[in-house]
């Protein structure tokens, strides 16, 4: 799976257009997704987007993505689950201290989001809810966004 992070980190600006169209689309059938019921749609959409971010990405499923913000290196695959910047034992040659055959999941993020332009991988990203841990984070992100443009 560790050459899977690398080409999702090599190839994280093409990545990022697809997911922004993709959550366009999500987000436009939030009206289907709540008549449907999101508690329904769970397990199976959960299921596909394991299956996918597994595949492309060899995401974690915390039900908090933050690929977008962290040049498609998702911080979770960090063996301290350290989610806003690198730990004080990056090696010098940018290996991670607790697995030295792996380079740091953080020096990968600068890289990918180097290439993205202006991804947000400044920005902290919350603390991990452990509750949305195997939940999908599509149908979160299609709840929330399609909530904000109703109160707008």
């Amino acid at each position: 799976m560790y050459a899977v992070r690398k080409w999702s980190v090599t190839h994280a600006r093409g990545l990022n257009r697809f997911y922004t169209l993709f959550e366009k689309a999500v987000v436009g059938f939030a009206p289907l997704f709540r008549a449907i019921g999101y508690d329904r749609l769970e397990r199976p959409v959960a299921a596909v987007e394991h299956g996918e971010k597994s595949l492309l990405i060899d995401c974690q499923m915390c039900g908090q993505c933050a690929l977008s913000s962290t040049g498609m290196s998702c911080p979770m695959n960090c063996p301290k689950s350290i989610r806003n910047g690198p730990c004080g034992g990056v090696r010098p040659n940018g290996m991670c201290e607790v697995k030295p055959e792996m380079r740091c999941v953080w020096v990968e993020a600068w890289r990918g989001a180097g290439t993205m332009g202006e991804a947000p991988i400044m920005e902290v990203q919350p603390a991990i809810d452990q509750s949305l841990k195997g939940r999908s984070s599509w149908l979160k992100v299609a709840r929330e966004k399609s909530a904000a443009g109703e109160a707008e």
